[in-house]
């Protein structure tokens, strides 16, 4: 049944974070360390009004960086340098992820709120690289990010992408809200399932759950 549910899909759109490796990896947590410093040092606040500033600019504007340019015009390319300036020495290797990936039928795409320099040294070092057709970062939606409608369309645009003969996978739920809308099978890859309407999909094991589609 998982199976039939997947056989018009021909573009296959996965976010980087948490959703290509494990979140035990906690790389986001360097770099959410590094954000803090980065608010830190551009509006000269301490650290727990600049730790009260990235939560209150995620939950408004989606990302930090995008609170950041909109609230206060911060230039985007050192930011985005900075924080992805972090050590990749928890992530191995998934052959079988690899081998999952590399059977799906169509195109395949890496979508992600950071940049895509930092997405590249992610899939190295998960032995990833050369699978996608393509690697997206915020700065190809023009710096919109996800969940927003407009950084949605900027990169399915750019793309070419069908998005009703799509499949998105994501660790953030809201940011399936739109995929979903736009006609896209949507898949949750977290450890715990969350209720929406949105979601057509949970899984805690993207390998197990792409197995199940390729066998």
């Amino acid at each position: 049944m998982l199976a039939s549910d997947f056989t018009h899909v021909r573009a296959w759109v996965f976010d980087l974070d948490n959703t290509l490796y494990p979140p035990a990896a906690r790389l986001f947590d360097q770099i959410e360390v590094r954000m803090t410093a980065y608010v830190m040092d551009t509006l000269g606040v301490d650290r727990d009004r600049a730790d009260h500033l990235r939560r209150y600019y995620w939950q408004e504007h989606g990302t930090t960086l995008a609170g950041l340019m909109r609230e206060h015009d911060v230039d985007p390319g050192p930011y985005l340098t900075d924080v992805h300036n972090i050590s990749l020495d928890h992530l191995d290797p998934d052959p079988t992820l690899a081998a999952r990936i590399r059977a799906l039928p169509g195109r395949r795409i890496v979508y992600t709120n950071g940049c895509a320099p930092y997405a590249e040294r992610v899939l190295a070092a998960r032995g990833l690289s050369g699978l996608f057709d393509a690697v997206y970062g915020v700065e190809h939606a023009d710096f919109h990010p996800k969940p927003d409608q407009g950084a949605f369309d900027r990169v399915f645009a750019r793309d070419g992408l069908d998005p009703r003969v799509g499949a998105m996978f994501e660790d953030e739920p809201r940011n399936l809200a739109v995929p979903h809308a736009m006609g896209m099978k949507t898949v949750h890859v977290a450890e715990a399932p969350v209720a929406g309407a949105h979601i057509h999909h949970h899984t805690d094991d993207l390998s197990g759950f792409l197995t199940r589609l390729v066998g």
